[in-house]
């Protein structure tokens, strides 16, 4: 890390209006639970367009150790939440009594950082799974955050780069990937995969796969 210009954000001013999330070219900036928070330090190039978006001035310039701007890497994060790419959908968890956990499911819809992927058991499942087994609803899900994904239909270069930075962005503590036996299915395992090994995080990965008859074959 070097001593660089970075935004910080006091989060007792702060009231959650989002200006300066429009305001922020870099997508540094988003609103985590009712506050802006700078999600990742290699997102902000430190130059300060946001400062006067603040109706509460809750945002300054500070002298830190911090990592470098990162172009490349904020490339990337720009192309997964432009809106035209990822239509904006808002994020819900429900409590533990209801059988869906969360809101939205899709992983293209779904925020690198919403709510609901804080310290998250992930459910990643293929879409066809919770037509095919008939305790998905009761014992796969349960506890458990869903993300579905379709492997064959799906961009899986794009897939790749989303998972990817859920996974450093978040404090994530096990996956468990859902796929059907069929062999395109399994291209959501190495989609998985590949993701996990591009992040920076080692979590933990449980593998179940099921039959087209609905069985289990390694629950």
């Amino acid at each position: 890390m070097t001593k660089r210009s970075i935004v910080q954000i006091d989060q007792d001013r702060c009231d959650g209006c989002g200006a300066c999330v429009n305001a922020c070219a870099e997508g540094a900036i988003q609103i985590v639970n009712g506050k802006a928070q700078l999600i990742n330090e290699i997102y902000c190039d430190g130059l300060g367009a946001c400062l006067g978006s603040c109706p509460k001035g809750a945002i300054t310039i500070v002298e830190k150790e911090a990592q470098p701007f990162d172009e490349e890497a904020n490339k990337k994060h720009l192309e997964l939440i432009k809106i035209k790419e990822v239509p904006s959908c808002e994020c819900l968890s429900f409590a533990k009594n209801h059988k869906l956990n969360n809101w939205p499911i899709q992983l293209k819809l779904i925020s690198v950082n919403a709510s609901f992927l804080k310290d998250a058991h992930l459910l990643i499942a293929a879409d066809c799974t919770a037509f095919s087994c008939p305790n998905f609803h009761k014992e796969i899900l349960k506890d458990k955050k869903l993300i579905i994904a379709c492997p064959k239909l799906d961009d899986a270069k794009f897939y790749i780069e989303k998972l990817t930075e859920i996974f450093n962005l978040n404090n994530i503590k096990a996956i468990t990937v859902l796929r059907m036996t069929v062999p395109c299915c399994a291209g959501l395992t190495w989609i998985i995969k590949e993701a996990l090994n591009k992040s920076d995080k080692s979590i933990s990965f449980e593998e179940n796969i099921i039959d087209i008859d609905g069985t289990m074959k390694s629950y």
